[in-house]
């Protein structure tokens, strides 16, 4: 049973109604709670419900003519399709929860070494637009807020989504202040390839092992290079085997090393630590929902709540 410390960002708002036959399994967002309470790694009490971002916060990282298309509704069809959710007032205020969610997570965190949203991680959200299923960069946003409000003064955003966090990477391109790491398919979407601080591209069918390997050796170096005081963790589960679109050889039982081999180090550094889901898209929605739920619980026992 975990403690009352453990705080997980999530509103019913998460699972958003999409057309049918739609390839977003947005269903995880609904699942991954109820999972966790009936198997007993959580209560009710470990969850949180946020409220909407202000526009001040997310103005410090997307640009305003953006966040009035957003909020008008004028988002144009070229504009939808890269994003690939049809606008809606509510999916606007899904999205303005998610990040508040995660910012709320970063003062949870900060007292207790970890907090987590079962949404977030729209890493693919650049400050004037949106694509691939992200419309504001809510990691992007939580840093600059944390920076901001002096929270944090060295921030190492860890990105294990299988695509590259290229949003991230460009919105940070010029910000010393925060580190961004991307570990993902080499030949998988985005395309075009922003620049990270440190981009680690993976052929196709890299395995347990290799992926294992390679994140341990680099999160040691890089923690001890860059000396991070906060931490993001974007921890998608789109790096299985079972993934119609990952390309990657990882199991269930790698996935949740990678999440020990994270919070491990980040634990043992006395690193706080925020995590949000990210991407899977494997065809059993069960497989999505296992690995994510195995993040939730791995947090869990690694910090000790």
């Amino acid at each position: 049973m975990a403690s009352r410390k453990l705080k997980i960002a999530f509103d019913p708002i998460y699972a958003h109604p999409l057309p049918e036959g739609h390839r977003f399994p947005m269903l995880k967002y609904e699942l991954i709670p109820e999972q966790l309470l009936y198997e007993g790694s959580i209560t009710a009490a470990n969850l949180f419900a946020p409220t909407l971002c202000p526009d001040e916060i997310i103005l410090w990282t997307h640009d305003a003519a953006y966040v009035d298309k957003l909020h008008l509704q004028t988002l144009s069809e070229r504009e939808q399709r890269h994003i690939g959710f049809p606008q809606s007032p509510v999916l606007t205020q899904r999205e303005f929860t998610i990040t508040q969610g995660t910012i709320d997570c970063c003062h949870h965190a900060l007292q207790n070494g970890v907090a987590l949203n079962v949404a977030g991680g729209t890493h693919h959200a650049f400050t004037d637009r949106g694509e691939g299923f992200c419309m504001l960069n809510d990691m992007a946003v939580a840093s600059n807020y944390l920076l901001k409000k002096k929270l944090a003064k060295q921030i190492l955003v860890i990105d294990l989504d299988v695509h590259q966090g290229n949003g991230t990477a460009k919105l940070f391109e010029n910000e010393k202040r925060v580190f961004t790491f991307s570990m993902h398919g080499e030949h998988n979407y985005p395309f075009h390839k922003e620049k990270s601080d440190l981009d680690i591209p993976l052929k196709d069918g890299t395995g347990n092992d290799e992926y294992l390997s390679l994140l341990k050796s680099t999160l040691t170096q890089l923690i001890n290079e860059i000396q991070p005081d906060f931490a993001f963790f974007l921890s998608g589960v789109d790096i299985l085997d079972t993934d119609k679109f990952g390309k990657l050889k990882v199991t269930v039982d790698g996935c949740k090393q990678r999440d020990e081999i994270v919070f491990s180090h980040l634990q043992q550094q006395q690193i706080p630590c925020v995590a949000a889901m990210g991407g899977g898209y494997s065809a059993d929605v069960k497989v999505i929902v296992e690995g994510h739920c195995n993040t939730f619980t791995v947090a869990k026992d690694v910090f000790s709540l």
